[in-house]
């Protein structure tokens, strides 16, 4: 699996690409975590303007910020490990 992922190849069915939802609701995920945007964004590498034109429907999380968004939507602590190690 590992190869298929460095190879972009998909392995089974679909791609990863392909599970990745559509939309992401930054603020959703974002209070619930219960983070400022300035937290928000230091915690996980994005700047601020990203968060703020998220939010603010101005332009859509793309590649691999949306990949990111879906793992800490699902798992945030994993990801803080993961940053913190």
């Amino acid at each position: 699996m590992m190869r298929a992922l460095r190879e972009g190849r998909p392995r089974g069915e679909g791609s990863p690409r392909s599970r990745l939802p559509e939309e992401i609701d930054v603020r959703k995920v974002r209070e619930r975590l219960g983070m400022s945007q300035r937290k928000f964004a230091q915690m996980f590498g994005f700047s601020i303007h990203s968060i703020r034109n998220w939010e603010q429907g101005k332009r859509r999380p793309e590649g691999p910020a949306r990949a990111l968004l879906t793992v800490i939507a699902k798992e945030p602590e994993a990801v803080v490990r993961s940053l913190s190690a």
